[in-house]
């Protein structure tokens, strides 16, 4: 088949890279530290594709924009909402202007997360991976609401995520240690 193929070299790398920290380290661990180096990776091709004074200023700019138009509605006045009107334009420009630069990071790393997810789900060591949480993190990180759109093996605890939940979890954590290092404005993907 075409896509074994494709796919056999590559997962024998990632088995290369990855399978001796999950082997040694265990499971859990290992996807900590494989969602942590994606997590760094993403953030980086943020940092390097995404120019962020420009995002800072055009969400500046958004900012103000919604705010003269909430303005404009609370006052009812006809020629306030007509001027807002006008710049309607200008905002959706911006808008779109936002949603290209925040593409950009999107589109290189795209293929290889989905390549080491795939990878991750043919793991046995990695796919039958359930780490219970106490309750109140379960409540805290809103782990019930993840499980009313993505549901549970049978067997499963109540109150555990398997791998893919725990590797969006360590990923998000480790996401936003990185955006604050590397100085990364809001926005970005």
């Amino acid at each position: 088949m075409v896509l074994e193929f494709i796919t056999e070299p590559i997962f024998a790398v990632l088995d290369v890279i990855f399978l001796p920290i999950v082997n040694a380290w265990g499971p859990m661990l290992g996807v900590f530290v494989i969602s942590t180096i994606v997590a760094f990776f993403i953030t980086l091709a943020n940092k390097l594709l995404v120019d962020q004074e420009r995002l800072q200023h055009v969400q500046t700019e958004m900012k103000g924009f919604q705010q003269e138009m909430m303005a404009a509605q609370k006052s009812g006045d006809p020629k306030a909402m007509a001027e807002v009107q006008k710049k309607q334009s200008e905002f959706m420009k911006l808008q779109q202007e936002m949603m290209m630069n925040s593409f950009k990071p999107m589109i290189v790393t795209m293929v290889p997360i989905l390549l080491i997810f795939w990878w991750m789900a043919a793991q046995p060591a990695i796919n039958k991976l359930v780490v219970e949480l106490p309750s109140f993190v379960y409540y805290v990180l809103f782990v019930w609401l993840f499980h009313m759109f993505y549901h549970q093996s049978p067997g499963v605890p109540i109150m555990a995520i398997e791998w893919l939940g725990w590797y969006i979890l360590c990923s998000f954590a480790m996401s936003m240690i990185f955006r604050k290092f590397m100085g990364l404005k809001s926005g970005g993907i």
